[in-house]
């Protein structure tokens, strides 16, 4: 349609295929006709640079083993460079199979088994799982909600860093859930308290081509060298372009001790294969994948608006408003739920498969995190039976 050229506004059938987001594992066995909100991916087709670039590929017809093609790392430091002003050493950058891969080796070579680690709830609750998993001890610095915006609680973290146990900690940066995109001043407080407690920082930017108008991610490596040398930083085009199913992910690691105990660790766990359409997949994106995102920012933040508009006339729900991400994170406090019986009004009731606040910890109760990377037909039909659900209450 006209004013949509990559088809944002399409019908697509996410069934067709097994998408997690739409299966009976994500929303149960009777939850086919639930508005799908819960996982973060995006309803809409990947860029047609992405698509071109895989057919062609497929094309070809053989896919026995292979190395990168030798435009993959330039493609992604250009991206960086003009999209995000940081100029990374490609000699910094290695290969991973995914972000929560690089996440939970992160943990295990830099933190001792049975120490702690440093995150700052409601935050993506697959950080637990890498820190339970791998028998690590979540240390929680909560971020602070004040005016409907949240902060860094600083005097807390410095506590927690100046613990001699404590020898890492997640970053997430962009925000996974609140939707926070730290500006610099912020980061680099973090920063330095982290430099000067020994505190590495691991930073989580899977989400940092997501920033709405008005907002910068800033990497935390590109803060300067002493905290580049003080960082590992986890990559992934795979939220940007909607390409999860098929693409892997950057760590960069320019410390060189670091870097060489990530290397060894490849090898040691023979991460060390390439998959031909994630490799293609992820050049196309970041030599040609511009004029997509941008217009599925703007697609995406006129979803914002729409659902903060509509909320202004559903008294007892209100949406902390994000500086990016396609991830909403709604305040259902008002409505005085306990967590079960929220879930409850909004599955049985309203008709909505979303992510549960407390599981992003409990700073999350009576939260719920809502994908909105979705067509705007759709989003309107949820909105119109929560607000149906909320007069009925």
């Amino acid at each position: 349609m006209q004013g949509d050229p990559f088809g944002f506004d399409d019908p697509v059938d996410r069934r067709e295929v097994p998408a997690l987001k739409v299966h009976p594992m994500m929303l149960g066995a009777d939850g086919e006709g639930l508005f799908p909100a819960g996982v973060a991916d995006m309803d809409f087709r990947a860029p047609p640079c992405v698509l071109a670039a895989m057919q062609a590929r497929l094309a070809h017809g053989v896919f026995g083993y292979e190395t990168i093609q030798p435009g993959l790392i330039p493609a992604l430091t250009g991206w960086m460079e003009r999209r995000h002003g940081w100029q990374i050493d490609r000699n910094h950058i290695l290969r991973a199979p995914n972000v929560l891969n690089a996440l939970a080796m992160a943990v295990n070579l830099f933190s001792d088994p049975g120490g702690k680690v440093i995150v700052q709830p409601p935050v993506f609750f697959d950080f637990f799982d890498i820190l339970r998993e791998n028998n690590r001890e979540a240390v929680l610095n909560p971020l602070v909600l004040r005016d409907g915006r949240y902060g860094m609680d600083f005097e807390d973290l410095e506590r927690k860093a100046a613990d001699p146990a404590t020898r890492l900690m997640l970053l997430c940066n962009p925000h996974n859930p609140v939707g926070r995109v730290w500006c610099e001043e912020e980061l680099r407080r973090l920063g330095e308290i982290c430099l000067s407690n020994g505190v590495l920082v691991v930073s989580d930017e899977i989400h940092c081509d997501l920033a709405f108008d008005g907002h910068r991610h800033v990497p935390f490596a590109a803060l300067g060298a002493e905290h580049a040398a003080n960082s590992v930083t986890c990559l992934s085009p795979a939220k940007s372009f909607n390409i999860a199913a098929c693409c892997a992910a950057f760590t960069v690691v320019p410390d060189e001790g670091c870097h060489a105990a990530f290397l060894e660790a490849n090898s040691r766990l023979t991460v060390n294969k390439n998959n031909a359409f994630a490799n293609v997949a992820m050049e196309a994106a970041y030599t040609h994948g511009d004029a997509w995102l941008e217009a599925a920012l703007r697609y995406i933040q006129g979803n914002a608006a729409r659902l903060a508009d509509r909320l202004t006339r559903m008294p007892g729900v209100e949406l902390i408003q994000p500086d990016g991400t396609f991830l909403m994170w709604m305040d259902f406090r008002g409505l005085g739920m306990e967590p079960a019986e929220l879930t409850a009004f909004l599955r049985q009731k309203s008709g909505w498969g979303v992510t549960r606040g407390t599981v992003f910890g409990e700073e999350g109760r009576g939260f719920a995190r809502v994908s909105i990377a979705c067509r705007r037909a759709e989003l309107d039909k949820a909105l119109n039976q929560l607000e149906a659900a909320l007069n009925a209450l």
